[in-house]
């Protein structure tokens, strides 16, 4: 379970970060990643699973995978970072790990590119 503090919950957040943000994607997932100005804040997470993906059933079952495959991540985040992950279509159906390794490479590579900015 992804920690209250490291919610995101404002729409302000989801859109600020998917606008100064960096993108990158994979076949699953999107993810927009900031570093963020302040330190004192930790690390937050964010998850959008359009109807696209499927039903409610289907969409909340996306969400929780996706937190999931969060929690190992999070620790390492640096503080104020702020990351929205978008879930495509073929997220739902997809195995766990193949959901975990994408969200992973795509969450480096936006690192990557916000570090070099």
């Amino acid at each position: 379970m992804l920690p209250a503090r490291h919610r995101m919950r404002a729409a302000s957040e989801f859109s600020a970060t998917i606008r100064a943000g960096s993108r990158s994607s994979s076949r699953r997932v999107v993810v927009h990643y900031t570093s963020g100005s302040t330190r004192a804040e930790s690390a937050r997470v964010g998850f959008v699973v359009s109807k696209a993906v499927g039903g409610a059933v289907e969409r909340n079952y996306v969400k929780r995978r996706l937190r999931a495959a969060m929690c190992e991540m999070v620790p390492e985040l640096p503080d104020g970072s702020r990351v929205v992950v978008r879930a495509l279509p073929t997220a739902h159906g997809a195995a766990f790990v193949s959901l975990r390794d994408d969200l992973f490479d795509a969450l480096a590579r936006a690192k990557r590119r916000e570090a070099g900015r």
